[in-house]
């Protein structure tokens, strides 16, 4: 049984943005590569003016667990964390537990305007001091305004469409990202390498999206391990101390569920992306081929919900993929301490033995079917 409580300390004491390392326990390298965003000038969703001049969602280095001493490898898997994370921290004996159990590198790659891919006044208390102050003012005694989720809360709120831009340019990338490994242009893989994906919260509904768009047949023999994610949009509740305020996620199921789609004058493209994710918007639309197509993937897909998880609830993954699809391809667990979505494993719990017991509980059941 892994001691998670005690590789999360040590983990977290010695990764470092940027700088590569090996982690001698486990005799895992922790290799950094470097990545350039062109995607804002992506045909079908244009990142606003104001965005496409933030500096580090454009160029930017990601993560990869690899065992130490392996040439090129032929497969790899894909991690995508979940809404409004500002570092890896959580991820990081996720990555080194799924990279022990299956042999393969972990691609830790970060969604658009996240982890370090947004300025760090957006996670700077001192920073964000006046815009805290400014929506505790407009919002007068909401206790869901903290300094965790003011800068995410205050851009969907000037701009929900934000949530959709941001979701296409990270789509875009992934696509760069499996072009160039597939080919092998990577230093890491060969040609021809087979990419499966391990998501967690809003991560699952970004790979939902992108196995029914299926763009360049990339993901055709990609597996998928959903953890904490799978729902329908409009499910989701995502107003958190640490994900959005009550005002901004109000505005954004307001805009998705009813004017995303509807606009009487054309203004997205509607290509395959378009289409995947306006089928994940609500329950009622597109149900039949939602569910032919998630019926299709079936044996593609597993996944683990939280019984406790309020952000995404097994209701909302029921609806998304079918009641028949989803109750043969996603386990509904519960564990015997106090979780959250936002934090399944605490490592602070008193009962590290139960701890110890889901976490990995969880991860062994992903590596054996990403294996």
């Amino acid at each position: 049984m892994t001691k998670y409580d005690e590789r999360y300390t040590a983990l977290n004491n010695s990764f470092r943005q940027g700088i590569d390392s090996r982690l001698e326990e486990t005799n895992i390298d922790i290799r950094f590569f470097r990545f350039h965003s062109l995607s804002g000038d992506e045909k079908g969703g244009t990142l606003q003016d104001r965005d496409s001049n933030i500096s580090e969602n454009f160029t930017f280095e990601y993560p990869v667990f690899t065992p130490s001493g392996k040439s090129k490898q032929g497969e790899a898997i894909l991690l995508l964390h979940g809404l409004n994370e500002r570092n890896w921290n959580k991820y990081l004996p996720w990555a080194e537990f799924l990279c022990l159990h299956t042999g393969k590198p972990i691609i830790l790659f970060p969604i658009a305007f996240h982890i370090n891919r947004a300025p760090v006044t957006w996670s700077n208390p001192r920073s964000l001091v006046n815009l805290l102050n400014f929506r505790k003012e407009k919002y007068t005694d909401d206790r869901t305004i903290s300094y965790a989720n003011v800068a995410l809360s205050d851009r969907i709120s000037q701009s929900p469409e934000r949530f959709y831009l941001s979701g296409r340019q990270t789509w875009a990338d992934l696509t760069v990202l499996f072009e160039e490994i597939k080919n092998g242009i990577h230093p890491l893989f060969k040609d021809a390498t087979k990419i499966d994906i391990f998501a967690y919260s809003i991560g699952a509904f970004l790979s939902q999206v992108a196995l029914m768009a299926n763009q360049k047949g990339l993901y055709s023999d990609s597996r998928l391990f959903m953890f904490c994610g799978g729902s329908i949009f409009r499910s989701m509740f995502g107003i958190s101390r640490s994900i959005l305020d009550k005002p901004a996620f109000e505005k954004l199921q307001q805009y998705y569920i009813h004017h995303f789609g509807y606009e009487a004058t054309p203004v997205w493209e509607r290509d395959n992306a378009f289409n995947a994710f306006l089928q994940m918007i609500t329950p009622e639309r597109f149900r039949p081929e939602r569910e032919k197509l998630f019926g299709s993937l079936k044996e593609r897909i597993r996944g683990i919900a939280l019984s406790n998880d309020m952000v995404i609830p097994y209701h909302g993954v029921l609806e998304a993929l079918g009641e028949k699809n989803a109750e043969s391809t996603i386990r509904l667990l519960d564990f015997p301490f106090d979780y959250t979505h936002e934090n399944p494993f605490p490592h602070n719990t008193k009962d590290i033995g139960s701890l110890n017991s889901a976490f990995t509980n969880v991860f062994s059941q992903a590596a054996q079917f990403l294996a």
